[in-house]
């Protein structure tokens, strides 16, 4: 596959495009930002596949629905037709000089899928994954990957973020590895998935011709979807609550934390419910994250370790309080762990020692203190969430005051889905999955930071220009202050 890549007649461009058409996994998602060649290494990949099998080669392309699918058919007479293939318009099939075939068919739902059940196929492509709302019908379609030939068959999809199967797709090829190229183990234990992101600067060719095409975009969706387009970044979601989450500033790959950085845990209990523990470092002098244009500036929190106890979909392990802290303690072997912080609800007592107090005792000794469980603000403090968001916020864009390795993966999946309680918009809504967003929180308040205020005084031209109204206009008497 990768010698025919690059000599029938297509290219493709260095980077994720050229990752997608080599990489020999069973099962591959190229997903991520608008614009980033997607379509084209779909074609191509096909392309090589066919210049390889020849009549052996049979493909097919699905969409939703078939006019979703008219850019796409355009853009495989431009590559394929100058290569001498043949198309029949009635059909939607193209077949190339050596008799390799590739279709053009809907799939709307799992109904659908089942008509393509007797039919045999060595490359299924599904675009715009994330336009089904469940798995159902994609999954069925895997059953027709077959050869009597021994042609190797592969699946493969493209996605952009957002969309009815947004959740799904998310939870299935980006929550097991966020920043992609690293090969996850299917359920059947001998085939692999693999998520490859793409970014709209990936494809320059697209850019050369299209200059004005980034500009277009940022016209085309709300904030947070343009947002998702261009970056790729599948943790924004619209009406998120927490609106400044961005992949890119805010996960980080794992690095070896310096000793004389303090460390502490977090932790938000569970049973019938997932528990969250987040072991956190302070950052002592500001950090340069390479290859991500980040600093990590002092006093910045950096979750390098988390233990989620999920059985299921916001299902806990209902583990006791003992075999928690067992687990805890071997967990921070080797850490020097300056202090914990526990949800209180877990210092009550009822009729014997509470959560805290059975975690506290030998052999575990795991030692917590109440948490400051203020989640929205009050008159003169600042509450959980926002003390959480402005650490999100960060000093300026490349300075987060908050990050987390990519191996804590359950934050990662739930703190960018956390939406707004319907009744306290200034809440989360605890319907949701929302236990590493509150052990998150609980490591927040433990170490309180604001984003200092910046004074600018009014430009003058000579010291006579500067007047007490210039003065009171810029620091002093905003609405509600007082001088």
């Amino acid at each position: 596959m990768s010698g025919a890549a690059h000599d029938w007649g297509w290219t493709p461009q260095q980077g994720p495009q050229d990752a997608f058409v080599r990489c020999p996994f069973f099962e591959v998602l190229f997903g991520g930002a608008r614009g980033g060649g997607k379509s084209d290494a779909c074609l191509g990949e096909f392309g090589a596949h066919a210049r390889i099998f020849k009549h052996e080669a049979r493909g097919v392309f699905m969409r939703r629905e078939m006019p979703q699918a008219d850019s796409l058919i355009d853009r495989s007479h431009q590559i394929y037709g100058p290569l001498g293939w043949a198309y029949n318009k009635g059909n939607r099939q193209w077949t190339s000089p050596e008799g390799a075939v590739l279709r053009f068919r809907p799939l709307e739902d799992d109904r659908d899928a089942e008509k393509y059940q007797g039919q045999n196929f060595t490359r299924i492509y599904l675009e715009e994954l994330t336009n089904w709302s469940s798995p159902l019908a994609p999954n069925k379609m895997k059953a027709t990957l077959r050869s009597a030939a021994g042609v190797p068959c592969l699946y493969r999809a493209t996605a952009n973020p957002g969309g009815s199967g947004h959740h799904w797709v998310k939870d299935r090829y980006i929550d097991p590895d966020p920043r992609g190229f690293r090969p996850i183990l299917n359920e059947d234990g001998k085939t692999h998935r693999m998520f490859i992101p793409a970014r709209v600067t990936d494809n320059k060719r697209m850019l050369l011709l299209d200059p004005q095409y980034v500009d277009r975009l940022k016209l085309s969706g709300s904030k947070e979807l343009v947002r998702a387009w261009l970056e790729g970044d599948w943790a924004v979601i619209e009406g998120a609550f927490f609106d400044n989450w961005s992949s890119a500033r805010h996960v980080i790959k794992p690095f070896e934390i310096p000793k004389q950085w303090a460390r502490f845990r977090a932790m938000d209990w569970g049973s019938a419910k997932p528990f969250s523990v987040g072991w956190y470092a302070v950052v002592s002098d500001d950090l340069r994250v390479p290859g991500t244009g980040l600093v990590l500036p002092r006093g910045c929190l950096v979750k390098y370790r988390e233990w989620y106890g999920r059985k299921g979909p916001n299902e806990g392990l209902k583990m006791n309080a003992e075999d928690v802290a067992s687990g805890i303690r071997d967990r921070e072997l080797g850490d020097t762990i300056l202090y914990g912080v526990l949800d209180p609800a877990a210092f009550s007592a009822d009729g014997g020692p509470s959560i805290a107090e059975r975690m506290a005792l030998p052999p575990n000794l795991i030692n917590f203190r109440p948490a400051d469980n203020k989640r929205t603000a009050k008159v003169g403090h600042m509450g959980g969430w926002d003390s959480m968001r402005a650490r999100l916020d960060g000093e300026a864009p490349d300075r987060p005051m908050l990050v987390f390795f990519d191996v804590c993966r359950d934050s990662i999946r739930t703190i960018p889905l956390l939406q707004h309680d319907r009744s306290i918009a200034e809440d989360v809504d605890t319907d949701g999955e929302d236990h590493a967003g509150d052990e998150t929180r609980y490591a927040c308040t433990s170490r309180p930071w604001a984003k200092p205020a910046q004074t600018t005084l009014p430009e003058i031209s000579t010291l006579k220009d500067l007047t007490m109204n210039k003065v009171w206009k810029t620091v002093g008497t905003k609405q509600g202050n007082r001088i």
